[in-house]
């Protein structure tokens, strides 16, 4: 299916010229407004910009505020009287589900017609580039932006062919936040090189996002294909990420890269006495709190639930008097005992003043992942003056400085360590509980190193995950590209 960019000439040339001395103009996009990872790096940057006086939009693929600024890409250009008509009746089916062995079958033969190539293609696994509205995204906010930058653009809301059309419009600035530009599906392949060499025969096609068939050759070419009529620039919170983006079909696109790190709203995140913490959320004083957050902790197939709980398993057999709680903050379920230990479940809190909290009420912030970008969840961790015990896995050991023990397995001594007066926390090769546990214990054992930790944490933390270290890096760089792009406009042809 071809899809012309006819009509769009004219935005793009709208503006072009010298923006005088109004405030810059800056379109961002975003799978969701009000989420956690990706969305929330995007959300904190939309509203810094316009705090600071910008025009600041946030363009996405599902709106959750009320924020005038934040604008859906609308999908009603991808449907017309017949497809909403198939579509309005699978809805009606959809309170059906789970009473009759033809409800599903009949509500997967509607939707494929209302979309018949959308359905064609998902069945056999080519990625979903079907969104028209993408190629209206000029037209979204009143004026036409200086700086299009773009986050995840996986989740059913973006099309991809519109790339090299939208980095000749304007700037166009990413960030990164997975893996998933440079492979045929995922966002994390693990231990799968693939991606390097063109994909095929993939090991897992389960991995967010899923898909039902291995098309991943095909998905793998096509995005190649797209990203070399295209150039951009991009951003990167670690180097771990940028140094598989060298290796990668997204390399030959690019016309700058830098590593900018997430920051994270100070203010909020901070120190706070332990106690006055606990007391608001009704946590016992004379416990040992250990504290991990990520949403559906359990399913979370990126995170290391299981490794983490065996850990603190391990703990919970030589527990001194002090009771053992394990908190996971980002799911409901019953309390369970293991041991001397007490497992308990948190709901997600929207709250991030009431996320805060749990940080500060805690004694370590545990942060088992098999593959992981740079969470911000250890970010806020950090800030609040909570030591962290993490995997040796992505980002994360530039996030962690991790403390230099003699004792080390031989997976850490690959890693930088930190003397205890620059260490801000433990590291731990991926899936060892043992390690894990160890580490565990050292912290909850050594009150002295525990607090020496948590002041290095926070002192880093302000020193290096600063929101608004992060908000300028950006805007910096934002106006050195239009610097740019206004020199060449003046360049005469010769």
């Amino acid at each position: 299916m071809t899809i012309s960019a006819g009509g769009n000439q004219f935005a793009c040339a709208r503006e072009r010229g010298v923006r005088n001395e109004r405030p810059l103009r800056i379109l961002e996009v975003s799978t969701v407004d009000i989420g956690g990872g990706a969305e929330k790096v995007a959300w904190d940057l939309f509203r810094s910009y316009r705090a600071l006086g910008y025009e600041s939009w946030l363009a996405v693929g599902k709106k959750r505020s009320e924020d005038p600024n934040v604008i859906t890409i609308s999908r009603a250009n991808d449907e017309n009287y017949w497809s909403r008509l198939w579509l309005g009746l699978e809805k009606r089916l959809q309170h059906y589900e789970g009473n009759g062995r033809a409800v599903s079958p009949a509500r997967t033969l509607l939707r494929m017609a209302a979309h018949p190539l959308r359905e064609l293609e998902a069945r056999f696994g080519i990625e979903d580039f079907n969104y028209l509205g993408t190629h209206r995204l000029f037209e979204l906010p009143p004026h036409k932006p200086d700086i299009v930058h773009c986050h995840n653009l996986h989740g059913g809301y973006f099309d991809l062919r519109a790339l090299p059309w939208l980095s000749r419009c304007a700037p166009l600035v990413f960030t990164l936040h997975d893996a998933w530009l440079l492979s045929g599906h995922c966002a994390h392949s693990f231990a799968c090189e693939r991606w390097k060499i063109g994909c095929g025969d993939c090991p897992d096609l389960t991995i967010y996002p899923a898909i039902g068939r291995d098309a991943t050759a095909y998905n793998w070419r096509r995005k190649r294909d797209i990203f070399r009529k295209s150039r951009f620039h991009v951003a990167v919170p670690c180097r771990w990420l940028l140094e598989k983006v060298e290796q990668s079909i997204l390399a030959p696109a690019i016309k700058q890269v830098r590593i900018i790190p997430y920051g994270i709203n100070l203010s909020l995140f901070r120190g706070a006495p332990k106690d006055e913490a606990r007391a608001t959320l009704g946590l016992p004083h004379d416990s040992n709190i250990v504290l991990f957050t990520a949403n559906g902790i359990r399913r979370n197939i990126f995170k290391d639930y299981e490794t983490m709980r065996e850990a603190i398993a391990r703990v919970a057999v030589s527990a001194t008097e002090r009771r053992l709680f394990f908190l996971a903050l980002g799911e409901s379920g019953p309390a369970e005992r293991i041991g001397q230990a007490e497992v308990r479940f948190v709901p997600y809190q929207k709250d991030p003043a009431v996320v805060a909290r749990y940080y500060q009420a805690a004694d370590l912030y545990l942060h088992g992942a098999k593959v992981d970008t740079f969470p911000n969840t250890v970010l806020e961790a950090l800030a609040c003056g909570t030591p962290v015990i993490g995997s040796a896995v992505g980002g994360i050991p530039e996030q962690v400085k991790g403390l230099h023990s003699a004792g080390a397995a031989p997976h850490a001594t690959r890693l930088t360590t930190y003397p205890v007066d620059q260490a801000t926390g433990l590291l731990a090769a991926p899936g060892d509980a043992e390690a894990i546990a160890t580490s565990i214990r050292r912290l909850l054992a050594d009150g002295s190193l525990r607090a020496r930790l948590a002041q290095n944490a926070a002192k880093d933390a302000r020193e290096r995950f600063d929101l608004q270290r992060e908000v300028e890096s950006y805007l910096d760089w934002y106006k050195e590209l239009l610097g740019s792009t206004a020199r060449q406009n003046r360049t005469p042809v010769t």
